[in-house]
Order: C-alpha cells, then structure tokens, then sequence
C-alpha cells in the first residue's frame, strides 16, 4: 500500500519529503495522492508493486499484475528495473496480462504493445517470456471472439488480477475503454475514439496511419482487479482528472467507473491536479494561510467565477464564496480588491526589455541596462514566434539584442512526403547546374530512397533525420529574418536527447546541459526565456526546461549571471493562471497579424502536422486563442480591453 508521509505542519498544497500532498476534507470520491512531480510519485507506485511481489514471494504464490503502457507508466517500470539490479527483486514469481494491443498490429512494429513492454520492463528483468502476455494484434479478425474469450478466462485461471496500474486517457479512457464503454464490459475489440488517435498519431506518423480498432481488457476486468492504481501526469489530464474523482459515475469518463471499487487510488502530479477543488480553490475544503499568492488567486478566481471586476466584489461576495476569514485578517473587501487589482496592473507592459529613463518600481522588467542581451530558447524551431511572437518582435523593435536558442532540430515533425519534396529538389537542382558535391547528392539521393521504400513500423534513416532538420532549420532562420534580427543570431543546439529518430527520447545528459550552458556563458544575457509548458512531463519541453534550469543552476555564481533573469513562456497547449503572470505583453491587431505571418515561415508545420494531438487547429489559430483569451481574462478582471496578451512567469533562481 502506498503510505502517506508526515506532512501535518506543512502549507498548503506542498509537497513534503516527496510524499503526496494532503487535505483535511476534499470533493474527491476516489482516494487521490497528488506528488510534486511524476519521478516522485512512480517511485512510490513501483514500491508498492515491489512490496507487493516480495510478499506473494514470501507466500509462495504467483503475483498476478495488470499492466499498462502509454508515457505514464514507463518511470514506474524503470524504478521496478532499478530495483531489479541493484536490490535484487526477483520477477520470477510475477504472471502479468497487459490491458491493450493496437489492432492490427505486428509484436516488432516501433508502435506494438508488446515491443513497449518489452523494452520497458520484460527485456530488464528475471520475468519467464511465458510469464507475461499482450493482446494479440496479428490475430485474424474471425478468431478475435474466441481469443478475448480466452484471455479473460487466462485471467481467471491464473486467481485474477492482485494488482492494475492503469493510465487515463484525455476522454477519459481507461485501457482503450473509450467513452461510452458500459460499466459491465470485457474484453474485447474496441473502435478508437479520434481523440485517442488524434492523441497517439505522432506515435504513427499521422493521423492516417495511426490504427482505428484495440484490443482491450473491459472496464468490468478492470473493476476485477483486488488492487488499482492509476496514473496522470501533466495538466493537461487535470480536467479528466477533476471529472473522474469529483464528478459523477458516467459512461463519457470511463475512468469514473473507478468511485465504485473499494481499493482504488489515483497516483498523480501536480499539474494533473490542478483542476481539483482543493488545488483550484483550497480556500472552499481547508483552512489556508493568506499570503499574496494566495489572497491573489482567491480573489481572481472570485470575480471571474461571479462575472464581476475585481473592484465590484463586495464583503457579501467574499462571505458567501468561503472567503470570510480572509476579510476577518485583512479587512474590508474594497482594500483587497484595490491591491490585487493594482497587482495584475503591474504586470502589463508594452517594455518586455524594460523602459528606458523610467521609474521601473511597480513594472515587470527593469529599466537598465537600457539596450539587454536576451536569449529565447526555443525547444523546437517554430516555439519561439508561436509562445512568444509578439514580445520577441518588440524586443528586437526597442533595440535589445536577441538571440535565439533552438534546442532540438524538431526534425521528427516533418511529414515523409515534405522531406521527400525536399531531397528530390536538391537531387535535381544538382544535377541540372552541374554542381558536383558526391557526398550531399548521395545523403539527399539515400534520403528519397529510403522515403520511397520506408514502411509505417520503419525509423527514420540518419540521413532522412539529416533532411528533416534542413527543413526545420531553414524555416527557423526565415522567421528570424522576417523579425528582423541577424541570422547568425540564430543558433542550433541540437541536443543529443533528442536524435533518436522516434517520439521516444533519451534521458537528458551532460553534452545536453553543456550545450545550453556554452550559448548563455557566450552571450552572457540579462533575460533568459524559456519555454516552461509542462503539460506533457515526459516531452520535449520538460526536458529542454530542465536543462536550462541546471545550466542556470551551474552559472549562477558567474558574475553576469546576478544581472539575469528568467522569464517563462507557455506554448500553444496551455497558459499559465492569471494569478500566476508577472508579466503580460499586449498586443495589437496588427502585432497579432504579424505573428501569424511569422509563424506561417514555418511551411512544414502546416496544413496537416504530424504532431497535432488531440487539437485539430493550426498552431498559428491556438496560439491567437490563447493570446486572446489571456486578453479577454485581463479585461473580465476590469483591465483594460487589449486585442492579445502574451504572459510570463519569472523564475527566480
């Protein structure tokens, strides 16, 4: 069992020892561990499935697991793997049926549920290749009746499940029981949602050839189950989270089903946990301690809940929206309102680099110096003009120095036949002038090759990743031209993280921080941008994130570095809570249209992306949404009415 650590004196929503955080009274039906970060709260999961094997070990029995794949389980399997090595625990006794299989799917493709497993967990460990199973992707379509019969009854006969670890799926799916699933469903062949294939064709290369049917265990094998645990990092689960454990047993949130079994418990981050009510509005389940941070987004969250300006709220406002003790320590509601509306005015600035030969005392950014170093570092090659557009323009247009920073080559974003329209250009163009250069023709003549001949479950070649980078590359330099600063301003890091040719990446390294710490200690900047949108903690983001934050870690005691600030951007899935901006750039409709059209160099990234997930818009529609929405949020506040806002949060290190 998962055990709570000691937290009873901490504050509020804190997180303690790594244990999970806690609340005397919440709104959830099913028990909810909420941990600081993933990495935290899979080591607790994989130590309750360790505790759980040893003991049917010391029994002398079978441990009988229920497994999952997707992102959110694989830090779990790699605590389990640690401990294989270096504690000794034995799988020798551990018979696992896994919830799900892509339909029709071969067990070698880069996709199948049985590669995952296997190189995840299976391929690490002392498990008997007979001891652990996975739907069958390759059976034919007229036996798949008999073969989920026998699965199930495998099941049984192996004494039922001690134990499932499950995931959740944005809708809600648990295994791929998609919405609408019914409460006594078994396995079965399943027809996937386009939300679910949306989510996992960068998987595929493409919503096309991401499959429409599963394999799944039932939402009543699951329910069966004498233990489960399921995951969810990041915030963009936080929604589906909230309707699972807060809401009502429904069949459009499958993972809702869970309120009804007696040993249940979700396991997640922070970021998935931020739509709870405890997280959301603490004040409503719990004494809290007023500080600004949180007088600050009590009273935000009161006016846009009410509708009302901030400085229309009343005293009845706040006594009827568990708000009284507040008044009780701070006074009458007109005070409050006066200073958190003064707050959020603050942060609005047209001077992202500062003013210059201006009283600086009540804005974001410091006046001097008057001319800044700036560096955006931009985990992708497009990140920089869709996060951040407006303010990257204005910054070169007041005369700081701008550099960009692009941390990957986003080379896996690129479609086969863009690339391929590409490598047959060059091979042509060489021919017809002549220009005799044996090596280029002969990568850019493999690369068309290869793009001709490559099936779906086929990686990438290196010199098909060598085009696509080219792509990106160029795209990049074009949307630094059309802001205006120098292409040698531009500067391609190519974190080693990243080259592996599949969504799948390696573990962040040294050569991946030195790299990030090489280009600060070059331009030695006052700002530093970064892009700080977590909503997917095992994606590129994360980890470009946290090579930057240990670099600043390792430079901080640099002389350049105490004149440096850090400001964090959110991408094109998300923005942060008005409570939480420091900073906000408006921009005009016209500021708007131009970071359109500077998003538009961008010419691979369009018109059917590869990596679009669940959100069928263009980058450059999300990304105006959430400019406008940010705007529209200041104004709902009573601020004044601007066409968009960019925000940031400052990271103070």
């Amino acid at each position: 069992m998962i055990t709570d650590s000691p937290v009873a004196d901490a504050p509020n929503n804190q997180s303690v020892n790594n244990g999970p955080v806690h609340s005397a009274i919440t709104y959830e039906k099913i028990p909810t561990h909420i941990y600081a970060d993933a990495k935290a709260a899979s080591r607790a999961v994989a130590h309750e499935i360790a505790d759980l094997i040893r003991q049917k070990q010391g029994e002398g029995k079978p441990c009988i697991l229920g497994l999952a794949t997707g992102s959110s389980p694989k830090t779990v399997y790699a605590e389990l793997v640690r401990m294989h090595r270096e504690e000794g625990l034995s799988f020798r006794n551990v018979v696992s049926f896994n919830l799900d299989e892509y339909y029709p799917m071969e067990p070698d493709s880069l996709q199948s549920y049985w590669r995952f497993m296997r190189e995840q967990l299976f391929d690490h460990v002392d498990i008997p290749a007979e001891n652990y199973h996975v739907p069958d992707g390759t059976i034919r379509y007229d036996k798949v009746a008999e073969f989920v019969k026998r699965y199930e009854e495998m099941i049984a006969e192996a004494g039922g499940l001690d134990f499932q670890l499950l995931g959740i799926g944005g809708n809600g799916h648990i295994g791929f029981n998609e919405p609408g699933s019914l409460i006594n469903s078994h396995t079965r062949l399943m027809m996937l949602d386009h939300s679910t294939r949306a989510a996992a064709s960068g998987d595929f290369g493409g919503l096309p050839r991401t499959p429409r049917k599963a394999i799944t265990m039932g939402v009543a094998s699951i329910l069966a189950a004498k233990r489960v645990v399921l995951l969810a990092w990041g915030e963009r689960k936080a929604p589906v989270i909230r309707g699972a454990v807060e809401g009502t047993v429904t069949e459009t949130n499958p993972a809702s089903y869970l309120q009804t079994h007696p040993n249940v418990l979700f396991v997640i981050d922070e970021a998935a946990s931020s739509e709870l009510t405890r997280m959301k509005s603490p004040w409503l389940v719990d004494t809290v301690v007023w500080d600004n941070k949180m007088i600050k987004k009590a009273v935000t969250h009161l006016s846009l809940t009410l509708g009302k300006p901030i400085l229309k709220l009343t005293d009845r406002d706040y006594n009827d929206n568990g708000m009284s003790d507040l008044l009780a320590q701070y006074g009458q509601a007109y005070d409050i309102n006066i200073d958190v509306f003064n707050q959020l005015q603050h942060t609005i600035t047209g001077w992202p680099g500062g003013k210059p030969n201006a009283d600086d005392t009540n804005r974001p950014e410091r006046a001097l110096p008057a001319q800044k170093r700036c560096i955006i570092f931009s985990p992708h090659p497009d990140d920089d003009i869709i996060s951040m557009g407006g303010t990257f323009q204005r910054l070169h247009d007041q005369g700081h120095e701008v550099h960009v920073g692009y941390q990957t080559s986003g080379n896996i974003a690129v479609a086969d036949d863009e690339a391929l329209r590409f490598a047959d250009y060059v091979v042509d163009f060489n021919s017809k002038f002549g220009i005799n250069s044996p090596e280029a023709t002969r990568i850019f003549q493999d690369a068309a090759t290869s793009l001709r001949l490559k099936k779906d479950s086929e990686m990438d070649t290196p010199e098909v990743r060598h085009v696509k980078g080219l792509i990106r590359m160029g795209e990049a330099k074009a949307t630094c031209r059309f802001v205006g600063i120098p292409v040698e301003n531009a500067h391609f890091l190519n974190m080693p993280f990243y080259e592996t040719g599949k969504v799948e990446k390696k573990p962040l390294g040294e050569d991946d921080v030195k790299v990030v710490m090489d280009l600060i200690e070059k331009i030695k900047p006052h700002q530093i941008y970064a892009a700080g949108d977590l909503a997917d903690p095992h994606g590129t983001h994360k980890v470009c994130l946290d090579a930057i934050m240990e670099a600043v870690r390792r430079l901080k005691h640099k002389n350049f570095m105490k004149d440096c600030w850090v400001w964090l951007y959110r991408g094109a899935w998300a923005e942060w809570d008005v409570s939480e901006i420091e900073m906000a750039v408006p921009m005009s409709p016209d500021q708007v249209m131009k970071k359109r059209l500077g998003i538009f160099k961008h010419q691979s990234q369009k018109d059917g992306v590869v990596y679009q997930g669940t959100d069928s818009r263009e980058f450059w529609q999300r990304a105006e949404e959430r400019n406008r929405g940010t705007a529209a949020i200041y104004n709902r506040l009573g601020l004044a009415e601007y066409e968009a806002m960019e925000a940031f949060v400052r990271w103070k290190f």
